[in-house]
């Protein structure tokens, strides 16, 4: 063999592990934006929801306010988490929100089993099914949204992935987690 073939060998050999590598490193770059779009689409989904939950709220307050009109602190709390909501700059912080609104909600929710006249008031009926509706839309897009956070995060956390992530400029994201006041069983006292 010549030694001008044997260099148009390790030339093409080399050529071929630059564009193996250089499609590899393109193809994980396209992969950590794809990943971090669908996360920030999930959020904003979740937003929508949200957006749609504290619209919504309000009216089921007064609805349950002209019946119950001594549970004052119900109602500044649900008032109090949807103004915490609006204030929140980041996603934990608005996450941090949302939960408090639904510790607040399941409150305000127990107060039909104590008020028995709010379970035929078919306005509060109307209210809480589309409350239901829209807590049960949250919860599909929490998780949604949950499930593209853990596939950002897995790719951002291998060897390659957070290279890959590094270049684009794409960092870990934060799940959608409610706090430990919604964890609880709401309570309800009457009468302090």
């Amino acid at each position: 063999m010549s030694a001008k073939r044997v260099l148009l060998i390790v030339l093409g050999g080399i050529l071929v592990t630059v564009l193996m590598a250089g499609g590899c490193v393109y193809s994980g770059y396209n992969k950590a934006i794809t990943y971090d779009e669908d996360v920030k689409s999930r959020w904003a989904q979740v937003e929508n929801q949200l957006q749609r939950r504290f619209e919504l709220i309000p009216n089921l307050v007064e609805t349950v306010k002209g019946v119950a009109g001594q549970e004052e602190k119900i109602f500044l709390g649900v008032a109090e988490a949807r103004k915490s909501y609006f204030q929140a700059d980041s996603i934990g912080e608005k996450a941090r929100a949302a939960g408090g609104m639904e510790s607040a909600l399941s409150r305000l929710l127990v107060l039909r089993e104590t008020y028995p006249q709010l379970k035929s008031d078919a306005s509060f009926l109307k209210l809480q099914d589309q409350l239901e509706g829209t807590e049960n839309r949250l919860s599909v897009e929490r998780k949604r949204y949950n499930d593209a956070v853990k596939l950002l995060n897995t790719f951002t956390r291998k060897l390659l992935g957070r290279v890959y992530a590094s270049l684009a400029g794409v960092e870990k994201a934060e799940y959608f987690e409610i706090g430990e006041e919604a964890r609880s069983t709401p309570k309800v006292k009457f009468g302090e």
